[in-house]
């Protein structure tokens, strides 16, 4: 009988995913920032020698990218099914109901990143907006679409929609919040968002997690263009 790809891949990755090391490395990276070796090293609490031996294992799995710039090495996650991963991983690992969501610290469970989207209450929040609002449908069980009133309602918010259906991506998809157990925004246009909060300081990132804070401005035109309340909002 052939033996399925999957059935000696799955478990290759898996291992590599598994090792404590290896995987808060992998966490570290869902920010969706570059970082050296130097700086994962620390994260991981290994030494040099030994962060460069998780790295080749990563790459050799197809988990981590790494990019040149002059005498730097800088590394990333190898993209959004990789982050997927991750974040199902989480919602596993985290177990079901509200014991569970209310365990999360509260500054990641208020609003974070999810490799390029946002997520956490905020992300939520901002999915189910599109919603209710129409400006989004569901395609199939695993993608929406955008409607003509989206398209319009996005406009004025400054979301480039035109150029994230360009890309070779899926363009909006459910994504399982791991501390809210609800839906946030993926895709191609949860990452147009976010670069748009960001550009305009709706929210600021930390410098040292993914955590997201929602600034004065966020909270006004959050409100504005997408009906997202102070309530709503960490």
């Amino acid at each position: 009988m052939p033996v399925d790809v999957s059935e000696v891949a799955v478990p290759s990755i898996a291992a590599a995913i598994g090792d404590p090391a290896r995987a808060r490395m992998l966490y570290c990276l869902l920010d969706g920032r570059a970082r050296t070796a130097t700086e994962l090293a620390a994260v991981a609490d290994v030494t040099p020698s030994t962060t460069s031996a998780h790295l080749r294992r990563l790459e050799k799995e197809r988990l981590v990218t790494l990019v040149a710039r002059g005498r730097h090495r800088y590394f990333s996650l190898a993209g959004v099914q990789v982050a997927a991963a991750l974040e199902a991983l989480s919602v596993l690992a985290g177990g079901s109901g509200p014991e569970a969501a209310s365990s999360a610290p509260v500054r990641l469970r208020g609003a974070r990143t999810c490799y390029d989207h946002i997520a956490g209450t905020l992300g939520v929040r901002l999915h189910d907006r599109l919603r209710e609002l129409r400006w989004l449908r569901a395609a199939d069980d695993r993608t929406y679409e955008l409607t003509p009133s989206g398209a319009a309602g996005l406009v004025p918010a400054g979301i480039d929609v035109g150029s994230a259906s360009a890309l070779r991506r899926r363009f909006a998809a459910p994504c399982l919040d791991w501390s809210e157990r609800r839906y946030h925004l993926a895709g191609a246009l949860g990452a147009a968002i976010l670069d748009v909060a960001l550009k305009r300081r709706w929210v600021v990132r930390d410098l040292d997690s993914r955590a997201l804070t929602v600034t004065a401005l966020g909270r006004r035109d959050l409100n504005r263009y997408f009906g997202v309340g102070a309530s709503d909002q960490s």
